[in-house]
């Protein structure tokens, strides 16, 4: 008996190992992709590595970097631009759409200082269309299969089924609420099977509120452009930066939640799948 217990287990591990191996060897195989396919997995790989080494400056290197590059690359530069500052909006918020650690609520909050609630209200929603449309294209191209090597069809496929029940109204409700990160959403379109046209018109009707209410909270800081940050006293700054950043974290606190509870469903209702499939 004990024998063939040491057996079992000693089989057991062996396809564990196996099970292992073949994990790992079929995340670094991209033999089954086109060069155009490969060109986008590797942008979505650099994006995130990109963020994770923000991330970690803003909060263990240097807490007002974050409040120091909403003023000085994009509160200032749009303020002195005048009206070609809403093209450099536009570009600002399709670019910060690719950095997580830059996300678009915080970005919104600068259209509020800049232009105050009504002009910052429609300007957010220009720029929010601009981000999402971007995000959903490189993650549409780059992260689907990317996602599909660490988390198996089964976690995709159940994502594909909540967006064919709900679709539209699923980003409406997500764009609606102010502190569900609006750029991993964007990455999350992407990734599952949604019509471009339900995923624009979700967030188009998601983002009015959404960015008149991130224009309003901007408008009350306080903060009058130009920003001459060298004039500011330290524990001005300090503040200011300790907003933006909690700002940062709650939205950060958020997404982790929701990924893990993603996680957590996805690997029940693939259990459950298998069990019935089984039986």
């Amino acid at each position: 008996m004990e024998l063939n217990s040491t057996q079992d287990n000693r089989i057991e591990k062996d396809t564990s190992t196996s099970k292992l191996k073949n994990y790992v060897k079929n995340i670094f195989s991209f033999s089954q992709y086109d060069k155009k396919t490969i060109l986008y997995i590797c942008i979505f790989i650099v994006l995130v590595i990109l963020s994770l080494v923000l991330l970690y400056y803003i909060y263990f290197v240097d807490g007002t970097i974050l409040y120091r590059v909403v003023i000085d690359w994009f509160v200032n530069p749009i303020y002195f631009l005048g009206f070609w500052g809403i093209l450099l909006f536009i570009v600002i918020m399709a670019i910060q759409g690719l950095i997580v650690p830059i996300p678009s609520e915080i970005v919104l909050l600068a259209t509020g200082i800049i232009w105050g609630l009504f002009g910052g209200g429609v300007m957010g929603i220009i720029g929010s269309m601009a981000a999402a449309l971007l995000c959903f294209y490189i993650s549409k191209k780059g992260g689907r299969p990317l996602v599909k090597k660490f988390v198996g069809e089964k976690a995709i496929d159940l994502a594909d089924n909540f967006i064919h029940k709900y679709g539209m109204g699923a980003i409406i409700i997500a764009r609606f609420l102010p502190f569900i990160a609006f750029d991993p959403i964007s990455y999350t379109s992407g990734l599952v099977d949604m019509d471009v046209k339900k995923y624009s018109i979700g967030t188009f009707i998601g983002s009015i509120p959404r960015a008149f209410f991130y224009s309003w909270l901007g408008s009350t800081l306080g903060i009058t452009p130009p920003v001459y940050l060298a004039t500011l006293p330290l524990a001005e700054i300090e503040a200011q930066s300790a907003f933006f950043n909690n700002v940062l974290l709650i939205i950060l606190a958020l997404l982790i939640v929701m990924f893990v509870a993603y996680y957590l469903i996805s690997r029940y209702y693939g259990k459950k799948t298998e069990d019935e499939n089984s039986s």
